[in-house]
């Protein structure tokens, strides 16, 4: 049973172990493999660990659905991808437990992988790569729309909206980014796979109720510690022997 800690309205969480762990070996991986192209062209890494279906299909590297996960294009694509895992991944962390919220990251990861391997074989380029978290992010941030409906969101750190409108909103764009924009180098089918397989897990499993009694009683918990913190505040200034000054 995951432990309860307290929640946080914040536009900084808190970082959780494993999505401390997700960011410093993603970044490391970063490192290993960007600044080297980009300063000798060495492009192996990307041919060997990108998403190519291709590859994935002809070749059998099935290892590419999860290694492509750590590959980023750009100091922004890296950037923003760690900075919506440090947003939306600590509090489901807290709530699912460390190695469920791992098992939840990769499942949505690699769900977004064969769901991008399967339509891009069917319908596009087998050859062309595909890199970065961003499947799995998706995923991450539909079960946060899902578990926490109501939860503001504010975009440019300015305009409230609630989660599950937020995350409504982002499957319309990307779905029709996806049928709208040809030629695009942001791999959409990933993004919507992604959103795709978390909500048949979390449906599926029956793990989004579960999860959302959890919160029910964290919450119920949560105000019956501050109604008791409460009252005892009210015993001290009723008890006559007090001193007041």
């Amino acid at each position: 049973m995951p432990r309860y800690t307290q929640s946080y309205m914040s536009f900084f969480p808190p970082f959780t172990r494993m999505v401390k762990a997700l960011i410093i070996v993603t970044s490391a991986v970063f490192v290993l493999t960007y600044f080297p192209y980009r300063l000798f062209g060495w492009e192996a890494p990307f041919y060997y660990l990108g998403l190519q279906p291709y590859l994935v299909v002809h070749r059998f590297y099935l290892w590419q659905l999860v290694t492509y996960l750590f590959l980023h294009g750009g100091l922004f694509h890296i950037l923003f991808n760690m900075f919506a895992l440090w947003m939306f991944g600590p509090e489901l962390e807290q709530l699912w437990g460390e190695s469920e919220f791992l098992k939840f990251y990769f499942l949505c990861g690699i769900g977004a992988g064969v769901f991008d391997v399967v339509l891009t074989t069917l319908f596009s380029s087998p050859y062309s790569i595909t890199i970065g978290c961003s499947g799995a992010l998706y995923g991450i941030l539909l079960a946060f729309g899902l578990i926490f409906p109501n939860r503001p969101i504010f975009l440019w750190f300015v305009i409230p909206i609630k989660a599950k409108w937020f995350v409504l909103a982002i499957g319309v764009i990307e779905f029709l980014s996806e049928i709208g924009g040809p030629g695009s180098n942001i791999a959409h089918l990933a993004h919507l796979g992604g959103m795709l397989v978390a909500y048949l897990y979390l449906r599926g499993s029956g793990l989004s109720g579960r999860m959302l009694l959890r919160y029910q009683e964290w919450r119920r918990t949560r105000l019956r510690r501050k109604f008791d913190v409460y009252m005892r505040d009210r015993e001290r200034k009723d008890d006559p022997d007090r001193w007041i000054n």
